[in-house]
Order: C-alpha cells, then sequence, then structure tokens
C-alpha cells in the first residue's frame, strides 16, 4: 500500500470515528412524515429514523438507536447527504451507496463525504452495519412497514 493511499484510509478512519464520537442530526423527530426502524440481529445494530417530507423533497432527516462505529456514522453521514433531497435523487443514492459497498468495480460517482465509506467494502462482514441506515431510509421514504434488516 502506497502512503498516499495510506493517508486517505487514515482521514477516512478519522471522519468515521468523529462521526461515530458525534453524529449530526441524533434526535427523533415528533414531527415527522416517515419513519421505519432498522435492524441488524447478527451485531446488535439498531436505529429509527426520521424524515420530512414536503413537496417530494426530504426536508430533515434524523436517527436515533445504537450500533457499532460504522453504522453510527453511516446512519450520521446519511442523515446530512440527504437533506433537501428530492426523493428521486435519495432513492438513487441509496442504490448507489449499495453498490459502492457490495460490488468491486461500482460505477464512478462523486459521493462526496459519503467516500469515507467506500473502505468498509474491504471488511464483508461490516457491508452490513454500513448499509443498514440507507435500508432503513428507504423503507421510511417508500412508507415501508417492516423492520428494514440487512441479514
Amino acid at each position: 500500500m502506497n502512503e498516499q493511499h495510506s493517508d486517505l484510509r487514515e482521514l477516512y478512519q478519522e471522519v468515521i470515528f468523529d462521526h461515530n464520537r458525534h453524529p449530526r442530526n441524533f434526535h427523533a423527530m415528533s414531527d415527522a412524515s416517515h419513519t421505519a426502524v432498522g435492524h441488524n440481529p447478527l451485531c446488535g445494530d439498531q436505529l429509527t429514523v426520521y424524515a420530512i417530507v414536503e413537496d417530494g423533497i426530504v426536508r430533515q432527516a434524523s436517527f436515533v438507536g445504537h450500533g457499532c462505529a460504522i453504522s453510527t456514522a453511516s446512519a450520521s453521514l446519511m442523515t446530512e447527504a440527504v437533506q433537501g433531497k428530492p426523493i428521486e435523487e435519495v432513492e438513487a443514492l441509496f442504490r448507489d451507496m449499495h453498490a459502492m459497498l457490495t460490488e468491486s468495480q461500482p460505477e464512478s460517482r462523486d459521493f462526496g463525504k459519503l467516500e469515507v465509506l467506500s473502505g468498509v467494502r474491504e471488511f464483508p462482514a461490516r457491508v452490513k452495519c454500513a448499509t443498514l441506515a440507507w435500508h432503513t431510509l428507504h423503507n421510511a421514504i417508500t412508507q415501508a412497514r417492516d423492520t428494514a434488516r440487512t441479514e
């Protein structure tokens, strides 16, 4: 591994640790128009995602719950990334994030800050931790009634 790759990985880890220690948008929303529960029974990650959707746009997103650092950081980064975006764009981002985390050669896209999660792909057992929040948001937006699971 070259030094530049090592520095980048270190930076990505630091961002993940920061979002785990200080998660953004970590609160329940009593006025949410959309909510869903997500659970990964294999590792115990559990969260609830809240969204206020108006005129087809995710105006606000938040989450509560508990999980590993990757799960919490992913939820934190996700809530920041989707606010102010049309539902269609959020759904496309959900599909692209899933591809980035599960495929060896995902389509290229500018993921912005979400790129820090790309390293999770190297640890297949942790991919479910990173995708749980995204599956839960997808269920909230589509108003699926079942619990989002990544097993």
